[in-house]
């Protein structure tokens, strides 16, 4: 049990970092957008917003690695607990949101590779909007994971 705590609160931590990104990333768009001509605060913008996409990238995929443990490390964990079976049905609306979300990542990062070269992005007030979507997906994950509901 004492590793089950382990691995959830580094899950944890690496899904926090991984949202962090995907909720900067847009803003970052929104400057690009909103910079005009300014080549130096545009190189500025891509340079962090590359940075932001690439640690992300990284958190993602140490949160998908805890919480792979998390599902399946009772086969190769004595005493850890297990999220397979009945009741378990809110794991399945937690991974399609979760897929929802990573899919909004990955749209903000080919916008952003976009940005670098001369191909327009959305407006301003399109990514404002697309800055709201990983809010509501991460709210209905903590529902889910809290509730439990099936």
């Amino acid at each position: 049990m004492h590793a089950y705590l382990w691995i959830k609160s580094a899950h944890l931590l690496f899904v926090m970092a991984w949202v962090a990104a995907a909720f900067y990333l847009p803003r970052i768009l929104i400057n690009l957008v909103e910079a005009g001509d300014e080549a130096a605060v545009r190189a500025r913008l891509v340079l962090m917003g590359r940075r932001l996409y690439r640690f992300g990238h990284v958190m993602f995929g140490l949160a998908l690695v805890a919480g792979v443990v998390l599902w399946l490390g009772y086969r190769v964990l004595p005493g850890f607990p297990t999220m397979v079976g009945i009741g378990t049905g809110w794991l399945h609306a937690k991974l399609l949101l979760v897929a929802l979300l990573l899919a909004h990542y990955i749209l903000g990062g080919r916008w952003l590779k976009r940005a670098d070269g001369v191909r327009a992005l959305p407006t301003s007030r399109a990514l404002r909007l697309f800055n709201e979507v990983p809010v509501f997906l991460l709210l209905g994950v903590i529902w889910l994971v809290l509730a439990k509901p099936f």
